[in-house]
């Protein structure tokens, strides 16, 4: 089934609705998309309802950043939503909000601005989501008169070794997937290709030890070498194998639907209903 796994929306940092992410994908022929939301699987029913409306199955995910001495991020596909989810995502949001607080602080020094924590929420598209850095960097970019998606002011001053960089304070790999398996899930490592070449491999046989289930082996940004190394591991590993573009609006290097990938059988029916 061809298939995109790992799609933003409004309910995090992307600008679109499910129901638009469903759309396209029906009309670019895709079988199945995930809306993967950062650290959060809010708008349940209205993604059902999307995906329902366009004649595609539903699968709930979302995707969990974390750090070791690196950032990774876990996605997670068909968990349920009990009481560890809510606790979970509860960390989530009074870390999310305290690096916010410290991003806004830094940016107001370094620009001689006044930006304020009602702007930051008024960047979030829906009231209750997890506060995304990318809130405050758009908050900022608006203040300054800049137009676009904020991704410029980003990588100019907000980036690592940037002036206004603040570290995050979030769980690390094994929290992610310890929380997935608790809620019934499938804990997959996605786009191993964005973290640091050094260790790597080291990191992938530890998360391998530590209950990963899979490897999103085909992404926006890996290369052809790094697309076979990282199926070489999954095969040898029995890992599944999942694939996505990590799309978030049209214009960025994510192209909604691409790499091509197709959810291979045993995938489907462990996460499908």
């Amino acid at each position: 089934m061809k298939a995109d796994l790992h799609l933003h929306s409004v309910y995090s940092d992307g600008i679109h609705t499910p129901l638009e992410l469903a759309k396209r994908a029906k009309e670019e022929g895709l079988g199945l998309i995930c809306v993967t939301d950062h650290d959060n699987m809010g708008g349940e029913d209205e993604k059902e309802s999307a995906m329902k409306e366009c004649g595609l199955p539903y699968l709930r995910g979302w995707e969990v950043s974390t750090v070791s001495d690196r950032k990774v991020h876990i996605l997670g596909y068909s968990c349920s939503m009990g009481k560890a989810y809510e606790y979970f995502v509860e960390k989530r949001k009074e870390e999310a909000v305290e690096r916010a607080e410290k991003l806004l602080k830094a940016a107001n020094s370094y620009f001689g601005i006044d930006c304020t924590m009602r702007d930051v929420e008024e960047q979030c598209c829906l009231a209750g989501n997890v506060l995304h850095p990318m809130y405050t960097v758009r908050a900022v970019a608006k203040r300054l008169g800049r137009t676009g998606n904020g991704i410029d002011l980003f990588k100019e001053a907000f980036d690592k070794n940037k002036p206004c960089y603040v570290a995050p304070r979030r769980p690390v790999p094994e929290e992610a997937i310890d929380v997935i398996h608790e809620l019934g899930g499938v804990a997959v490592l996605a786009h191993p290709g964005r973290m640091r070449l050094e260790g790597k491999h080291d990191l992938l046989d530890r998360l391998v030890k530590n209950g990963i289930d899979g490897i999103e082996c085909y992404y926006t940004t890996h290369t052809a070498e790094e697309t076979e190394d990282y199926l070489d591991f999954a095969r040898k590993h029995h890992l599944y194998i999942t694939g996505g573009s990590d799309f978030h609006f049209d214009g960025g290097k994510p192209v909604f639907g691409k790499p091509d990938y197709e959810a291979d059988e045993n995938f489907l029916a462990r996460v499908l209903p």
